[in-house]
């Protein structure tokens, strides 16, 4: 793009010199005016004098008044030539002012032109919003071309950082391709680009999801941090209050879960995930041995009706191993990256074991990575003894034995047996 920018003005500005410099080079209508008058006034010199050599052959003309007529004539010729021979030195001098003053054009003014449009130019800004562009235009299938326009507008935005919709776009590029500590290195970024409290709490929200995708589901000091910085900036920041809601649901403190999670149900009624907001709700206050109450049941609010339908069962050989209240897992992932987040997650306890459960877009982990988009996932149930969700040895698994394809009826169920111990 840069190039193409340059030698495009480069033929401009070459072409408006070829205007005006041909004709300071190559324009001979002077000298041939010059030329016209010389003949005209040595043809009007010859013709005076044929008629005064008639006049002094007839007798008209004396000899005195025939030699004074004929030396004004050569007189007069001659004045006329030495004006003529006059006129191209001061043409030249002209001329030769113009040439200075044209070359010293040709020097300064593509100069001065750079300069001031590095100075206040926006090659910058349009190299971005041309990235920007490409990079929404990729399809899902060109996963190379994204990874080279994230870079591209990374080295951009560095060069040019006053862009909060070029560092949001860098971000969100960042964690399509799973690369989520360069997602929070660029939120950070954007929060640095926005002024206003809430824009900056949101920034850092997010910050907080993508240090969360990037420790596998690991609560860590920056994980922390992040939250505490969003919530500073304000107390209701929805990402950093779900994600307190999940840590507290993983480590059994349903009371403060459900407190986090009905304030985003307050403070934003139109967000996306809403019903898995609910759906989270309802089985902390399940897990508590309590009726939900009338104020705060679901609602049902539009969900995609694509996913999976599975049915889950404890091997028999560890059926005497198991306590009731061990926290079940049930995962639905993008097949080929078993790092990456799961797409959606539900929640039940031994106790709830066999159990049929159909996963959706309620049970969605973020509003950005949905289970209804996927085409296939595989699903994995997991008993943890510690009620994390991150796998531990001691921990009971198992997992369909084929990728399940996502769909929008129920169809058969497919049964997962949970029949290995991790170590």
């Amino acid at each position: 793009m840069t190039t193409t920018f340059w030698l495009t003005a480069t033929l401009l500005v070459a072409l408006a010199l070829a205007f005006i410099l041909y004709p300071l080079f190559f324009n001979r209508a002077a000298k041939r005016a010059q030329s016209d008058l010389r003949n005209h006034n040595l043809m009007a010199y010859r013709s005076r004098l044929a008629e005064l050599d008639t006049e002094y052959a007839a007798g008209l003309v004396d000899d005195d008044n025939y030699q004074q007529l004929k030396d004004e004539l050569a007189g007069g010729l001659l004045d006329d030539v030495s004006g003529l021979e006059t006129a191209p030195r001061a043409v030249d001098s002209r001329r030769t002012a113009a040439i200075v003053v044209v070359l010293a054009s040709v020097l300064l003014v593509p100069a001065a032109a750079v300069y001031l449009y590095q100075q206040w130019g926006a090659m910058e800004r349009l190299e971005q919003w041309q990235t920007m562009t490409e990079m929404s235009a990729t399809g899902a299938g060109r996963m190379a071309q994204m990874v080279e326009l994230t870079q591209q507008l990374r080295q951009r935005l560095e060069a040019s950082p006053a862009n909060p919709d070029g560092w949001a776009m860098l971000a969100r590029s960042y964690m399509r391709i799973e690369q989520y500590a360069d997602a929070a290195w660029a939120f950070e970024r954007l929060a640095e680009q926005v002024d206003e409290a809430g824009a900056r709490a949101a920034a850092w929200g997010l910050v907080a999801q993508a240090r969360f995708f990037d420790s596998r589901g690991e609560w860590t000091a920056a994980v922390n941090g992040a939250v505490d910085t969003a919530r500073a900036l304000n107390p209701d920041e929805v990402n950093a209050l779900g994600l307190l809601g999940i840590r507290s649901f993983g480590e059994q403190r349903y009371e403060d879960a459900i407190q986090y999670w009905e304030r985003i149900v307050a403070v934003a009624p139109d967000h996306p995930q809403l019903e898995s907001i609910r759906e989270g709700i309802k089985q902390a206050y399940a897990n508590l041995g309590r009726a939900m109450p009338d104020a705060a049941v679901d609602r049902p609010d539009a969900v995609s009706a694509a996913g999976v339908t599975v049915t889950i069962e404890l091997a028999d050989a560890f059926a005497a191993e198991v306590p009731d209240d061990t926290v079940l897992f049930v995962f639905a992932r993008q097949p080929g990256n078993s790092s990456a987040p799961p797409l959606a997650v539900a929640r039940l306890t031994a106790a709830d074991l066999p159990h049929t459960l159909r996963l959706d877009d309620r049970y969605n982990m973020t509003p950005s990575a949905r289970l209804s988009d996927a085409e296939r996932v595989r699903v994995v149930a997991r008993l943890s003894r510690s009620g994390n969700p991150s796998a531990q040895p001691g921990d009971w698994q198992g997992q369909a034995a084929d990728l399940l394809e996502v769909t929008d009826d129920s169809g058969p169920d497919t049964r997962i047996v949970i029949d290995q111990r991790l170590r």
